[in-house]
């Protein structure tokens, strides 16, 4: 997510469990081992080479919340509901933000599931999504319903939103 705030380069992109905002999740632990989310951000995976309080503006400018605005690109995330690794808050908050900003964004949540999709068939339900995301932006295939009008969590199971859109549009 973050690499779609300095460019626009890419014509459409996916984010799989991303971490937006490095401050709220730096505070954090991993809900699978209890172990504080600071290591992470410090020292290994993000790599910002010292805490928050020595190098706030480090933090700010790596999360995507904070440069929302400049994202052009339609984004796709997938951030599950029992990730351990990443607070899906994390998708929720860059979701709604991109929404409020009327930026094309989607985010899909697998009820149930980790960092990953696990389940043999929400796997094949999000390469399916995957590749018709893509297909869409980079192809010109027609939107298919979820892409297109969304499926709210009210019809989450009843029906999965595969079939192209009534009044398929390229946001």
């Amino acid at each position: 997510a973050h690499m779609v705030t300095k460019t626009d380069l890419f014509a459409a992109a996916e984010a799989g469990a991303p971490v937006s905002n490095m401050i709220s999740a730096y505070g954090g632990i991993r809900w699978g081992t209890g172990m504080s989310r600071m290591f992470q951000y410090e020292e290994t995976q993000s790599r910002i080479g010292g805490s928050l309080w020595d190098m706030p503006m480090r933090y700010i400018k790596n999360s995507p919340i904070f440069q929302a605005d400049r994202i052009d690109t339609p984004l796709m995330m997938m951030h599950n509901d029992q990730d351990s690794a990443v607070p899906w808050e994390q998708g929720i908050e860059l979701f709604v933000a991109l929404r409020r900003l009327n930026k094309p964004a989607w985010l899909l949540n697998y009820t149930g599931e980790v960092h990953w999709p696990t389940d043999l068939a929400e796997k094949r339900d999000w390469t399916t999504r995957m590749q018709q995301f893509f297909d869409h932006y980079l192809k010109d295939a027609p939107a298919p319903e979820w892409l297109d009008e969304g499926v709210p969590a009210t019809k989450q199971g009843r029906t999965l939103g595969l079939e192209p859109a009534t009044g398929a549009s390229k946001q």
